[in-house]
């Protein structure tokens, strides 16, 4: 008998927590410890959601073009920003993600790449991620919404912040996977106090995240979001697993984007792990958030005036 949905997702974070946190708490943040983890993310996130068959990938600027099947290219298109703590993964490795997020949006993705750490630090992730929306307006792309997961997600918010104190358009909308808000992981910490993360410590996912932010000011409008300067922030849904120490994270960001006056949703899904939607082959949740997002996404798209 097949476990309901509620018990595949206990027993998916059961077995993480008992094969892969002992690794990624171990693995030391060094250039063989960040090799060892590139290779077994991806092999992890292609085991777990492999791209959706019959779509096509194409080669971009410092990213991949992402088109599920009968997606046409029209005014409209996705930036998807991966995760995995500035260090770890690229566009490849998210295909699972960025081939759904095409899929549910109808919208072809651009899946940027961004410089990793500890290589490149701060603030050159984010300045690659500002590069990529740069080019898509470029490009002619009137109607530009933002997707992101884990860093992927904190790099979105920082793209429209910047965008908004530079006084230019910011994205249509955000969907958030997970997103890291809190770069020194306090928050982070005294969630996992109450209940570890199956996935990895606190500590060690600091450790990571501190090979980017190692030079940098913690201050920082562009690291330490306050939004006491910014009106008008895109419409953005916020999704995180309940199971996860950044569920912390999502929480603490949704309340800063509505004190700032920003229409926020908040869906935190109980029993769930970090990124719970890249799991579409283990967790029956995966598909339904993913859905629930990218219909977030493309209910927020403008309609655009022409000209007669």
């Amino acid at each position: 008998m097949r476990p309901q949905n509620g018990l595949r997702a206990s027993l998916a974070a059961s077995l993480t927590s008992v094969f892969v946190r002992p690794i990624a708490s171990a693995v030391p943040a060094n250039r063989a410890g960040i090799a060892f983890s590139r290779g077994f993310i991806a092999t992890s996130l292609w085991l777990a959601s492999p791209p959706l068959k019959g779509s096509r990938i194409e080669p971009g600027i410092r990213g991949e073009w992402v088109r599920a099947p009968e997606v046409v290219d029209g005014d409209s298109v996705v930036l998807y920003v991966h995760g995995s703590g500035y260090a770890l993964c690229s566009a490849r490795t998210h295909r699972g993600l960025t081939t759904r997020v095409s899929a549910g949006t109808g919208l072809p993705v651009f899946a940027c790449e961004y410089r990793l750490a500890p290589r490149h630090r701060f603030p050159n992730a984010a300045d690659d991620v500002r590069a990529a929306y740069d080019r898509l307006v470029a490009q002619g792309y009137e109607r530009i919404l933002v997707a992101g997961d884990s860093a992927g997600g904190h790099l979105a918010v920082d793209l429209a912040a910047q965008l908004i104190r530079e006084r230019k358009a910011p994205p249509a909308a955000l969907a958030l996977f997970s997103p890291l808000f809190d770069v020194t992981f306090s928050l982070a910490a005294q969630r996992e106090r109450m209940s570890p993360d199956p996935m990895i410590s606190a500590a060690a996912a600091a450790r990571l995240v501190g090979l980017y932010t190692v030079d940098a000011d913690p201050g920082s409008t562009r690291l330490r979001f306050a939004f006491d300067d910014i009106k008008g922030f895109p419409p953005t849904i916020i999704q995180a697993g309940g199971r996860e120490m950044l569920a912390a994270d999502a929480i603490e960001l949704a309340r800063a984007l509505r004190r700032a006056g920003a229409d926020c949703e908040l869906d935190v899904v109980p029993g769930q792990m970090h990124v719970f939607q890249a799991l579409t082959r283990f967790i029956p949740e995966a598909a339904p958030a993913m859905e629930r997002a990218c219909r977030f996404l493309t209910d927020n798209l403008p309609a655009i005036e022409r000209a007669a």
